[in-house]
């Protein structure tokens, strides 16, 4: 089966994600994933290790690895630079970081804006306004989202951006997006995994000519540290998955990813093994059946991992459901 649409940007399918990647780790493992072919990077200001990766894009680049524009970058504006004044300066800290002059892409992080803290109170500034507050939460700012689009549209004719986005947005906030877009979001970046599958949004996109990426395609993996999945929820030791798998002589986590991939959408993914960098990267040299693709997404629980509307009041004493 083969992906249902063709590809509405040329962004590589499979990426790295640097989110929770240790900063001292960081240039190591993503120079070694340029070195093994990776040409996608998902990055973000929040993630707090751009420096790292500037640094290990320009040793590859320095090194004859790759070339600037054969490298996908993509970067994400933090809640906190939402006002219009504050986009420019959040996107060119971005670049600065990461050694580059232009961003492939650049998303809103998520739709929710809080208070400005300025760069040189805190970088990155995370979710919490003041963490020496008796009760450290978030302050959120009444800024809305077209005054946010407007100054990324901005970014984009200026080139800071060649593409513009958005992060965990639903079809509510996308239809109020392009009724006034001048610009059109070029990609939705969400979570999404067969626990996840998201059949309306991802068929809302491509009716809309928006591109689509998927953010923890291997499902409950990044949040077990997290205490925000158990490791009931693994899809990795799931009996379906790992029978597909066994049946094209792969691992759970290429099934998943090619799950991903044939839905047509790009998939993001983090490894700081060696073997497992490559193991990723060769998850689109095979094909599931059509049968296959059903048996995964018929695992669908509508199960959100990353839902700030429930990690936003155990973590930040802030209640920000975004998704009801």
């Amino acid at each position: 089966m083969k992906s249902p649409t063709a590809p509405l940007l040329p962004i590589p399918s499979i990426g790295l994600g640097t989110w929770k990647i240790p900063k001292q780790q960081t240039a190591e493992i993503v120079y070694q994933a340029i070195a093994t072919g990776y040409r996608h990077l998902d990055c973000a200001c929040d993630y707090g290790n751009e420096v790292q990766v500037g640094q290990a894009i320009a040793r590859a680049i320095a090194e004859g690895i790759c070339r600037r524009e054969d490298l996908w970058i993509t970067s994400k504006l933090w809640n906190t630079y939402h006002a219009a004044q504050h986009v420019e300066n959040a996107a060119q800290r971005s670049l600065a970081d990461l050694q580059l002059d232009y961003l492939d892409l650049y998303l809103i992080h998520f739709p929710i804006a809080l208070e400005f803290v300025p760069f040189e109170l805190r970088y990155p500034p995370e979710w919490i306004f003041d963490p020496t507050a008796a009760q450290p939460q978030m302050k959120l700012a009444n800024v809305p989202i077209e005054e946010t689009w407007r100054a990324m549209e901005s970014l984009h004719d200026q080139n800071g951006a060649h593409h513009i986005g958005v992060c965990n947005f639903g079809t509510s906030l996308l239809r109020d997006l392009l009724s006034y877009a001048r610009v059109k979001p070029a990609l939705l970046q969400v979570e999404m995994h067969p626990l996840l599958t998201q059949e309306k949004l991802l068929r809302f996109c491509r009716q809309q000519s928006i591109a689509v990426t998927a953010f923890s395609p291997l499902g409950a993996q990044s949040y077990f540290a997290l205490a925000m999945a158990t490791e009931e929820e693994s899809l990795l030791t799931d009996p379906e998955i790992r029978a597909i798998g066994e049946a094209h002589g792969r691992s759970p986590a290429q099934v998943l990813l090619r799950w991903g991939t044939q839905r047509g959408t790009s998939v993001v993914v983090k490894s700081s093994d060696a073997d497992r960098l490559k193991e990723n990267l060769s998850a689109t040299d095979f094909d599931l059946s059509t049968e296959q693709i059903a048996t995964i997404s018929g695992l669908n629980r509508n199960r959100r991992f990353n839902d700030p509307g429930h990690f936003g009041e155990l973590a930040f004493n802030t209640f920000v459901p975004i998704y009801e």
